[in-house]
């Protein structure tokens, strides 16, 4: 975000608040427009900072690299499913036409999109936890679900990417049901 422009939106109707939000690769600040120049100097860079702190925060540092992703499937697999589900391996692959991720018990292998490498980090961590929980129990039946709902952020997570693929014009799942 350090080499992003800025672009300041002074508004007669805005009374106190400031607000930013990033544009492409601009940063929007919108600010009251009787502030002074220093005001919107203190505020350009606090919004800066703001934002900065909620991108890293967003972002899973999982998706650094596939040693990354494994190492985070150990953080949940210990926190979610009991210490139960050690993947063989763990790595990212292209994106995939039909699935965000798989996993292939057999040799205890999960696959996962690259498509998810920008997703906020409480989305990747469901689809490891899924896939995770596939490795204990292959179908879908309650058993799996009741692994897979211990992850609080399930249902928001797959509301989530069911937004993604329909703004996309994807038809991605998880699983082929």
């Amino acid at each position: 975000m350090a080499e992003s422009r800025v672009e300041v939106r002074r508004s007669k109707r805005r009374k106190r608040t400031v607000t930013a939000y990033l544009d492409g690769d601009a940063l929007v600040v919108l600010i009251p427009a009787r502030m002074s120049r220093a005001e919107e100097e203190h505020w350009v860079a606090e919004m800066q900072r703001k934002l900065l702190r909620s991108e890293t925060k967003r972002r899973s540092p999982a998706r650094e690299s596939d040693a990354a992703l494994l190492a985070r499937c150990a953080q949940l697999n210990e926190k979610y499913l009991d210490g139960k589900a050690v993947p063989a391996s763990v790595r990212w692959v292209r994106p995939m036409r039909t699935r965000w991720a798989s996993c292939t018990p057999v040799d205890q292998t999960i696959r996962v999109s690259e498509r998810l490498r920008d997703t906020p980090s409480w989305v990747l961590d469901y689809v490891l936890v899924h896939e995770l929980a596939h490795l204990r129990v292959a179908g879908h039946n309650a058993e799996f679900w009741a692994l897979v709902e211990n992850y609080p952020k399930a249902e928001r997570a797959i509301g989530y990417l069911e937004g993604l693929s329909a703004a996309a014009g994807l038809d991605l799942s998880l699983d082929d049901d």
